[in-house]
C-alpha cells in the first residue's frame, strides 16, 4: 500500500533529545485507562533518568480533540498519548504524531498480529504508535438456555440466522442478539470480518469503499433478520439491553474479548452461565473483525522522542509491564507472546470455560486487515444517523440505503476538507 503525502505528514523521530543537565527526562502521558499510573510507577522506579507522569483524560475522543487543539496552538501537547487505532490516521493527517520508525527495534513488528501492526503503520514504513490492547470480536451465548432449548452454537452466519429463528420459535420473549444502530465500531468490525475496506490509499489519494459488496452484504444480512423479527433492533448499552443480559431475554451477544467485564457489570447474576465462541463466519474460512483497542503514540511536539519511544515499547511489550497492564487496567494485550504467557486463567466470570483465552487467541489471530481514514468520526456519525432510521424502518432496503448514505457523506467530507480523493 502506498502512503499519500497527505497522510504521511507525521514528524520523524528527532528534535531536542540530549539531556546534559543531569536532571531526569520528564515525559507527560495523556491516557484514560484505569490505574495506568500504577503501571507507570514500575517504570519510574526502575528508570530514574526517564520519569513519566500520567495525566488522566476523559476517554478517547475528548483527549484527541484536546491534543489537536494543542498541536494547532503549537504548545501544551504531551509527549505521549493513548490513541485508539481508528484515530491514528486523523492524528497523522493533522501532523500530531511523530514517526518513531527510527527509534523502535527492527523486530518489534513481530510482537504483534499483522493486522494490529498495520493499524499503527498505515501499511507503510512509518511507525506512528506502539499497539497496547486489541479487541477481537467474539460470540457470547447463554449455554444453559442453549442446552435447555436444544440449540447449537452457530459457526457460520447462515447457522446464526437459523439459530436466531429457532430461539424465537421456542420462546418469543428471547432474542439471540440485537442490531445496534449506535455502535459504529461494532458494525465496522463485522464489516472488517467480511473483508471490507472502508478506506484505502491509492498513490496520493484516498478511496472510500464503504458502499461495496462486503459491507452491503453485512447490511443486507442484518436488515433481513431485523425485518423478519429474528433479532432485536434496540441499541446496546441501554438499561433495557443491560437487563436483558441478566434476565435471559438477550441470549447472545456479538461482543469482543473485553466482553467479560461488560457481562460482569450488567449480568452479575449469570456468572458461569455464559460461554465464548469464535464469531460465526461467512463461508467457514477463518476471519474476524476488531472492536476497540488502543495504542501508545509519541506526539510531534515531544522534545524526547527516543525516550518516549523507549517507554512506550517497554509499556506494551515487556512481560512485567504487560502483566501489570492486564492486572491493573483489564486490557487484552496486543503483544501476542507476552499476552499468551500472562493470560493463562479464564476471567472469573467465565470460570466455567478454562479455554477462554485460547478461544480469544484464535479470534485475535484471525483478524482481517482494515484501514481507517482521516475522517472516521464523520463516517461513524453517519452510521449512527442513517442506521437509526434503518433500524426503525425494519427493511432490507433501508439497511442497504444506509450504507450508500455513509459512503456519500464520508466521501464528500474528504473532498470538502481538501483531501485528494479517487472515485
Amino acid at each position: 500500500m502506498a502512503l499519500t503525502a497527505l497522510i504521511a505528514t507525521g514528524c520523524s523521530a528527532g528534535g531536542p533529545e540530549n539531556n546534559n543537565s543531569g536532571d531526569p527526562v520528564k515525559l507527560t502521558y495523556w491516557a484514560w485507562a484505569p490505574n495506568l499510573d500504577k503501571v507507570v510507577d514500575i517504570w519510574n522506579e526502575a528508570n530514574p533518568d526517564i520519569q513519566v507522569t500520567v495525566a488522566k483524560q476523559d476517554g478517547g475522543d475528548p483527549a484527541i480533540t484536546k491534543l489537536l487543539t494543542a498541536i494547532q496552538a503549537g504548545s501544551g501537547a504531551p509527549d505521549l498519548i493513548q490513541a485508539e487505532y481508528q484515530k491514528i490516521p486523523t492524528l497523522v493527517a493533522s501532523d500530531a504524531l511523530a514517526d518513531i520508525a527510527g527509534a523502535v527495534g527492527g523486530d518489534l513488528a513481530g510482537e504483534f498480529p499483522d493486522a494490529v501492526w498495520d493499524s499503527v503503520t498505515l501499511g507503510g514504513d512509518a511507525v506512528y504508535a506502539i499497539p497496547q490492547d486489541t479487541g477481537p470480536m467474539m460470540f457470547y451465548y447463554r449455554e444453559d438456555i442453549f442446552n435447555e432449548l436444544g440449540l447449537t452454537v452457530p459457526t457460520t452466519w447462515d447457522e446464526y440466522a437459523d439459530t436466531a429463528r429457532a430461539l424465537r420459535e421456542a420462546d418469543p420473549t428471547k432474542y439471540l442478539g440485537t442490531f445496534s444502530a449506535t455502535d459504529a465500531g461494532w458494525f465496522a468490525g463485522l464489516s472488517q470480518q467480511a473483508q471490507a475496506e472502508w478506506w484505502s490509499i491509492d498513490g496520493e489519494a484516498w478511496a472510500v469503499g464503504i458502499d461495496q459488496e462486503p459491507t452491503q452484504a453485512v447490511a443486507e444480512y442484518w436488515g433481513g433478520l431485523v425485518a423478519e423479527g429474528a433479532i432485536d433492533n434496540k441499541p446496546m448499552y441501554t438499561p433495557e439491553w443491560n437487563a436483558g443480559l441478566n434476565d435471559g431475554t438477550q441470549v447472545g451477544w456479538l461482543g469482543a474479548v473485553w466482553g467479560p467485564g461488560v457481562l460482569q457489570g450488567n449480568a452479575a447474576d449469570t456468572a458461569g452461565l455464559w460461554k465464548a465462541a469464535l464469531l460465526p463466519t461467512w463461508d467457514g474460512t477463518p476471519s474476524n473483525g476488531n472492536w476497540g483497542g488502543s495504542s501508545t503514540a509519541v506526539t510531534s511536539q515531544s522534545d524526547h522522542v527516543e525516550a518516549a519511544t523507549e517507554f512506550a515499547t517497554w509499556l506494551n511489550t515487556d512481560p512485567e509491564a504487560v502483566a501489570a497492564l492486564v492486572e491493573q487496567t483489564g486490557i487484552y494485550p496486543a503483544a501476542t507472546e507476552a499476552g499468551a504467557s500472562i493470560l493463562t486463567e479464564a476471567p472469573d466470570f467465565f470460570s466455567n470455560q478454562p479455554d477462554f483465552y485460547d478461544v480469544a487467541a484464535q479470534a485475535a489471530e484471525a483478524v482481517a486487515p482494515f484501514t481507517y481514514g482521516p475522517n472516521v468520526n464523520v463516517a461513524f456519525s453517519a452510521y449512527n444517523d442513517e442506521f437509526a432510521k434503518a433500524a426503525e424502518a425494519k427493511s432490507v432496503d433501508a439497511f442497504v440505503a444506509a450504507v450508500s448514505a455513509m459512503q456519500q457523506i464520508t466521501l464528500e467530507d474528504l473532498k470538502s476538507n481538501g483531501f485528494t480523493v479517487v472515485e
